[in-house]
């Protein structure tokens, strides 16, 4: 009996014991439950940085890559035949038009020179005393007559070819003194005094680079050249380019040619742009970025870029709600800019979106902005 009474007692404590658990409400549920903010809020406050949409003027632009290119280059060669006596400049050396760079013996062409003055004085001495025999004859069987006449149209020949070496003569020893043709900066010398020169060989002596002012090439998409030609018939457009890893403000000059023709190869079109480059930051051959100033559009939403996130149903953005939960808004971008991005739709200017820590957001996450924090803390202090 002692025995059956303690059982039966021991049983009944266990009934009471369940009860009294089942009756509790259940501590091991998900803490962050009913408090709103995924994963953020079970997590606490995400950490972001923030930024606000702007409304300001942003210029329409095309960028790309181009070359620098001088607006005229001349490889100076002899176009006489003859020895280099002297060099008149140092190769690299910026020279001017007419400044003298070479001299050739001239000794040889002075020689020409005076033997055909002095072929020309025998020959129209010539022709002087054929006159005066006519003169003195008086009339004569026309037979006579005829062959004085061919014989002075033969001199006449001879007299005018006589003239016409002499000038060649002049002309020749002004070739052994060579000028610049143009104003520029001098490249190699690929010949030194001392050497032979012949007329019109096929290696320069020197190659002149006008460098003032200087070209610029570029192509750009066929697809863009509609857009370009519509807003070069408002006006001349301008153009900035700027060398790579120069910290320096972009040099500015004008479109001053467009093809007359796209290539079919590539499917662009080369346009040129003039620049004063008076400070020389432009050198041919060299690769520079080319900016082409369209227009300024004066109410454009913008954005900072690191904003702007890609989807799989295309660009969004996190927009900071005042409840500082963030709501995931999908826009359409026009363009970018830099570090900025123009927002065709789904901002507005004064907005606020996050531009640092999307990772572990998702929509409704709770944030703290970086930095705002410990400004708390401190005026709390």
């Amino acid at each position: 009996m002692g025995v059956s009474r303690l059982a039966l007692g021991a049983a009944a404590a266990a009934v009471l014991t369940l009860s009294a658990c089942a009756s509790q409400p259940e501590t091991g549920a998900a803490p962050g439950a009913g408090r709103g903010g995924g994963r953020g809020g079970a997590q606490g406050p995400v950490p972001v940085t923030t930024a606000t949409v702007l409304q300001k003027a942003m210029p329409l632009q095309i960028s790309i890559i181009g070359t620098a290119e001088p607006v005229s280059t001349v490889s100076i060669r002899s176009q006489t035949t003859g020895q280099l006596i002297s060099v008149n400049f140092t190769e690299g050396d910026e020279v001017t038009k007419g400044q003298q760079l070479f001299a050739l013996d001239k000794r040889p062409l002075e020689a020409a020179l005076e033997q055909a003055q002095a072929n020309l004085a025998r020959d129209a001495a010539a022709m002087a005393k054929r006159y005066q025999d006519l003169a003195d004859k008086g009339i004569a069987p026309r037979e006579q007559v005829d062959t004085a006449r061919a014989s002075l149209a033969a001199l006449n020949a001879t007299v005018a070819a006589d003239r016409a070496a002499l000038e060649n003569a002049k002309v020749q020893l002004e070739y052994a003194t060579i000028e610049a043709p143009i104003s520029g900066r001098t490249g190699a010398l690929m010949v030194h005094e001392g050497n032979l020169v012949r007329a019109n060989d096929d290696t320069p002596l020197v190659v002149i680079n006008q460098i003032m002012p200087m070209q610029v090439a570029f192509s750009i998409p066929e697809a863009r050249l509609t857009e370009l030609k519509r807003y070069m018939a408002r006006g001349a457009l301008r153009v900035m380019v700027s060398p790579p890893n120069d910290d320096a403000a972009p040099a500015a000059g004008r479109i001053s040619f467009v093809d007359n023709a796209v290539d079919p190869a590539t499917g662009t079109i080369k346009i040129k742009g003039t620049f004063p480059n008076a400070d020389r930051r432009l050198w041919p051959g060299q690769f520079v970025n080319v900016t082409v100033e369209l227009a300024t559009e004066r109410h454009s939403t913008v954005v900072s870029s690191a904003a702007v996130q890609a989807g799989q149903q295309g660009s969004f953005v996190f927009v900071v709600k005042p409840d500082q939960t963030v709501e995931l808004r999908n826009v359409v971008v026009n363009r970018t800019a830099a570090a900025e991005t123009i927002i065709a739709s789904g901002l507005q200017p004064g907005e606020t979106v996050v531009t640092d820590g999307h990772l572990r957001l998702v929509p409704g996450s709770r944030i703290s902005v970086k930095g705002q924090a410990a400004d708390s803390t401190r005026s709390g202090d």
